[in-house]
């Protein structure tokens, strides 16, 4: 084994060790106990920035945890998403994606393979110039935008020479 490799394996191991400890941190710092579903579930969206569906994330969790139940990893994402710890995010079709990024940001969605991209807040401007907003509560602003990824843009004008 070369110390490259060591380097490297044990740089894998001390960042999923980090994972592990931050994971559990924003657990308890929520007011919620580590259990080995929330754990998981937290742990496979920090890997997979995917936004993933709940079917997906079942999938994994089940993968790794064959005794976790539907209604254990929906049960898991809901309380997740109370505590503050992911956000759900709705595009068209209607499946809710779950996404562990919460600082705020936007979502780009390739129409054609259905990527969601994440885009920086400052990338997008949004203005509420004239719309009345007067006895609501804001609580958050969401954009999606709608279009082609780089990758399948690339592939339709290669097919159309």
């Amino acid at each position: 084994m070369t110390n490259f490799t060591i380097r490297h394996n044990l740089n894998r191991v001390l960042n999923d060790v980090q994972i592990r400890l931050w994971i559990e941190q924003r657990l308890r710092e929520a007011g919620l106990k580590v259990t080995p579903q929330r754990y998981a579930v937290l742990d496979y969206l920090w890997h997979h920035r995917t936004h993933p569906t709940a079917d997906e994330i079942e999938a994994a969790v089940n993968y790794r945890f064959p005794c976790a139940s539907r209604a254990t990893v929906y049960n898991t994402l809901h309380a997740l998403r109370e505590a503050g710890l992911v956000q759900e995010i709705y595009v068209r079709g209607g499946v809710t994606r779950y996404d562990i990024r919460l600082e705020p940001h936007h979502h780009f969605v390739c129409r054609r393979c259905g990527r969601i991209e994440d885009v920086a807040a400052d990338h997008v401007r949004v203005e509420a110039d004239g719309m009345e907003l007067r006895d609501r509560e804001i609580e958050g602003l969401e954009v999606v935008v709608h279009g082609l990824c780089a990758e399948c843009r690339r592939e339709e004008e290669g097919g159309a020479r």
